[in-house]
């Protein structure tokens, strides 16, 4: 597919600005959703949307098309087709959303996130498919819009994959420069630990309480914390307890994680990061309730995969060098890869994401466009 005219980028443009200025946090997708159903159903597509949002507590369910390929227009049976999938929602907001051009970038005029993770992609995507209805290519698209993925992957995880006719697909989730593409990400695990001591009037009788909050800071402190090694981190997160400055608190939670590259290393921190929160409870004399949670598995990328030829074919004839990264993060392509559907994330160009200074730049914006109609032809290349 040749790359994108003005008019398209124009297009790509003002469609990215429209779909930021519509808020959709996690869990509150409805308006998202239906803004990128009405784009499809007006390119005559059919759109079809599951019944994730009850399984996951959101609003809107994953939304699925299919743009035919040139042959199964002219009448043959159903070839070859690929994947291209975004999310929907953002990480929740912190004030409203009105997109400006700053310096040849996307900027949200206020202090709170703009939105381009994901909704750079959802244009890039809905721009694909108006460019595969006019002009059909050899091989199929699917188009698949997630909800909550910012909430632990909640809705690829509940997306039935095996809807999906694709020889594989292909995930716009790295917030980091074109050319870069993911080839490894890791397992993650949610710790979330409840203490339960003994309340009592900290002035007159503390003897009598048992400090949860005490019990949670031993273990915190003596957990290993941060970057552990080049594929495992860990870290606390949220901490909360007690009721007054004069009590000593019967109650404290905290919630830590834990991720690698290497599922061995994570269960063996995990393992480690338990035993130190039971210690803490033991040192404080408190109790302490311990749940895991394996939120989502982690991948490798074989180096002969057909949708990495491709990709690296395809940031080739677009002028980017391909990198080839492991990744601290997850995107809906761990839940895809873990139900058994290959597919590759690509890094997309925008910057900061779920900080106030998010932004995108226009030229990567348009650059993230011709990367993804290339995948097209680079992958009909391949399965033609």
């Amino acid at each position: 597919m040749r790359r994108a005219d003005e008019q398209e980028r124009r297009r790509l443009g003002e469609l990215f600005a429209e779909l930021c200025a519509i808020e959709s946090p996690y869990g509150r997708e409805r308006a998202c959703a239906d803004r990128v159903a009405m784009e499809l159903r007006t390119l005559g597509l059919d759109v079809v949307e599951d019944d994730a949002g009850a399984a996951v507590g959101a609003d809107a369910g994953n939304l699925l098309a299919r743009v035919p390929s040139r042959d199964e227009l002219a009448g043959a049976p159903a070839g070859p087709s690929i994947l291209l999938c975004a999310h929907l929602d953002t990480v929740p907001l912190t004030g409203p959303v009105e997109p400006v051009l700053v310096d040849d970038g996307w900027e949200n005029r206020h202090d709170a996130i703009l939105g381009a993770d994901n909704k750079a992609a959802i244009a890039v995507i809905l721009e694909v498919a108006r460019r595969a209805v006019a002009e059909p290519p050899p091989v199929g698209l699917e188009l698949l819009f997630t909800v909550s993925e910012e909430y632990a992957l909640a809705g690829a995880k509940a997306f039935d994959a095996a809807r999906l006719r694709s020889a594989f697909g292909f995930v716009f989730d790295h917030a980091t420069p074109i050319g870069e593409v993911i080839v490894a990400s890791p397992t993650y695990h949610r710790i979330t630990a409840d203490f339960m001591g003994v309340a009592a009037h900290a002035g007159i009788r503390p003897e009598d309480g048992r400090s949860a909050i005490l019990a949670a800071a031993r273990a915190v402190a003596a957990m290993p914390l941060g970057r552990l090694d080049d594929e495992t981190t860990t870290n606390v997160g949220t901490i909360r307890g007690g009721s007054g400055i004069n009590v000593v608190p019967d109650a404290c939670r905290i919630e830590a994680e834990a991720r690698s590259l290497d599922e061995t290393k994570v269960e063996a921190v995990v393992a480690e990061i338990v035993d130190h929160l039971h210690d803490g409870a033991n040192a404080a004399e408190c109790d302490v309730d311990v749940t895991i949670e394996a939120l989502f598995r982690g991948y490798r990328v074989r180096p002969s995969a057909p949708q990495l030829a491709a990709a690296e074919a395809a940031l080739h004839g677009c002028g980017y060098v391909p990198k080839r990264i492991a990744s601290g993060g997850g995107s809906d392509a761990n839940a895809l890869i873990a139900a058994g559907f290959p597919c590759l994330n690509l890094a997309n160009g925008t910057e900061r994401a779920h900080q106030i200074d998010e932004r995108v730049s226009v030229v990567a914006l348009e650059g993230m466009l011709d990367v993804a109609l290339a995948l097209v032809s680079e992958s009909a290349a391949l399965l033609c």
